[in-house]
């Protein structure tokens, strides 16, 4: 699930609509998600917030329900300036997200997988931080390749 042309580095976004719509429209240009994606994964993220509050980086996990999904992906971005995003599981703490993992699952029981070896990633404090210096999608590539593959 996770390709080099879904590796995008300093994304610029105002506020985490825009980052959310931005990144849609990358995995529906590229024939991941069908055109329902974008709206669904905006209006899931009012609902049931993605940040969460790493140590190294904190990270945002948006995804939404398979229907919208025509074939598997993990689109990952750094941000050139922090987004607002509220933390998951808690509704009111304030989270500058500097990363984003943006999923694209087909499979319901594959994506709990999924969320669990990238979660199992967020925990580890040093590949964070790794990836948050990577300055080209290759050096955050192979260090994903090796993490969550």
């Amino acid at each position: 699930m996770i390709k080099k042309e879904l590796i995008y580095l300093d994304t610029k976004a105002k506020n985490k609509e825009e980052l959310l719509s931005k990144l849609s429209d990358i995995l529906y240009e590229k024939g991941y998600v069908k055109e329902s994606f974008k709206q669904a994964i905006i209006d899931r993220e009012k609902i049931y917030p993605t940040g969460l509050p790493t140590l190294g980086a904190k990270v945002a996990l948006p995804h939404t329900d398979t229907e919208h999904v025509i074939k598997p992906a993990i689109l990952v971005s750094t941000l050139e300036k922090p987004v607002k995003f509220i933390e998951m599981g808690n509704g009111t703490t304030v989270l500058d997200v500097e990363m984003v993992f943006m999923l694209a699952v087909k499979n319901p029981s594959h994506q709990v997988k999924v969320l669990q070896k990238l979660i199992n990633m967020f925990e580890k404090e040093d590949v964070l931080t790794s990836l948050k210096k990577c300055k080209d999608t290759n050096c955050i590539y192979n260090t994903l390749k090796r993490e969550i593959n």
